[in-house]
């Protein structure tokens, strides 16, 4: 139903064209609230004054494109205002953005909005009230009563009390303040500290030629030039690395839990860097000056038979060594004496040391026979 200049505006109480319907069955009658003008300027819809592209409220959509919109609220200046706005209006096709949303471009906040907007409908907004006549028990209509049957859930529920002026201007909105805190909560990628890390690690790739490198690169190519693209089929990931760190933090953001290929969803994550190799890993140098090692007797060493390899009780215990007496003096064999370059300074570092000694034959400060103040070679019990 239209109604020519039949409703005042919310906002700036001025008359307006009010527009009356019922949505569907069973469902209540929605009326326009908002004059054209007013509904514009912050591009919003003039029954329920959400955000037009999002289906947002205007304070989560100001605060993810970090807008600030100080428009006069009342008074001459409103006034002042309105009217600049419809002179500008007037010399475009009218769904031009004026005011601070005309300044606003393709932003990083754009795309926290289009995880946030809601993709199918939400018919519960158009139920009709609750019955305040059913909730005293005093409702004499029955089925015909145009209002819901039904019992509050929570009175004392934030989303109970909203305010028109309030949701347009983007303040005190309970329905934008549960958004946000439902988009703090949701999982974020952060860029990890090392700048030098452009890769990305795309996983739940599927089956091999499901997702192929085609595919992939076609996807990615748009957030910058590719450097190397590496798909591993046998662990259902690939490896992207871009040639700038920019183009390698656009496509995580835009990437992360929104892509989709071929009915499936990918895992964004940061590469990381290969891991280098511990001490432990690392070859050991062979210490120099040490003797063979002692050959092994023929009794035990290993048979061809398979049998007596694999069973110990094949195996001939050794032979008994004969019995000796112990020697009275223990002989020290003679060693190479020291060079001057073979012990290392007291200034020079570790690694210098290590090399000296490695030069001269001695590489361990107890292999020297004249440590601690030792003169001769023979030592007496």
């Amino acid at each position: 139903m239209k109604d020519k200049f039949g409703k005042e505006c919310k906002i700036c109480e001025r008359p307006f064209t009010n527009f009356r319907w019922q949505p569907g069955k069973g469902a209540r009658y929605k009326n326009t609230e908002l004059c054209q003008t007013c509904a514009k300027v912050k591009n919003v819809c003039q029954t329920c004054m959400f955000d037009l592209e999002y289906g947002l409220p205007v304070q989560v959509r100001d605060a993810a494109l970090q807008i600030a919109d100080n428009i006069p609220r009342q008074g001459a200046n409103r006034d002042f205002y309105l009217q600049n706005v419809e002179r500008a209006l007037a010399n475009t096709d009218g769904t031009t953005p004026v005011g601070a949303l005309a300044n606003i471009g393709e932003s990083s906040g754009t795309e926290m909005l289009k995880r946030l907007a809601r993709t199918a409908p939400y018919y519960k907004r158009n139920a009709p009230h609750i019955c305040s006549f059913y909730v005293k028990g005093e409702c004499k209509r029955g089925e015909e009563c145009p209002y819901r049957h039904e019992k509050p859930s929570d009175p004392d529920d934030p989303l109970s009390t909203q305010n028109i002026r309030d949701r347009y201007y983007g303040s005190n909105d309970p329905v934008a303040e549960k958004i946000l805190n439902r988009a703090k909560a949701m999982p974020a990628l952060e860029p990890p500290a090392d700048t030098t890390i452009t890769t990305l690690y795309v996983g739940n790739l599927g089956p091999a030629g499901q997702i192929t490198q085609k595919d992939l690169n076609d996807y990615f190519y748009q957030f910058g030039d590719i450097r190397s693209l590496r798909l591993l089929d046998a662990k259902s990931c690939a490896f992207i690395q871009f040639t700038t760190r920019e183009a390698c933090e656009m496509a995580a953001e835009r990437s992360f839990n929104k892509l989709f290929l071929k009915g499936r969803r990918l895992v964004i994550r940061w590469g990381q860097p290969q891991a280098q190799k511990s001490a432990e890993e690392r070859p050991i140098n062979p210490v120099p000056s040490l003797p063979n090692p002692c050959p092994v007797p023929d009794d035990l060493a290993p048979s061809s038979s398979k049998r007596q390899r694999l069973d110990p009780l094949n195996i001939p215990l050794p032979p008994v060594p004969p019995t000796f007496a112990a020697p009275t003096k223990l002989i020290v064999p003679p060693t190479r004496p020291p060079t001057s370059t073979s012990l290392p300074t007291a200034a020079a570092s570790g690694d210098e040391a290590s090399g000296s000694g490695r030069a001269g034959g001695i590489y361990y400060p107890s292999q020297d026979p004249q440590r601690l103040g030792a003169k001769g070679d023979v030592i007496d019990d």
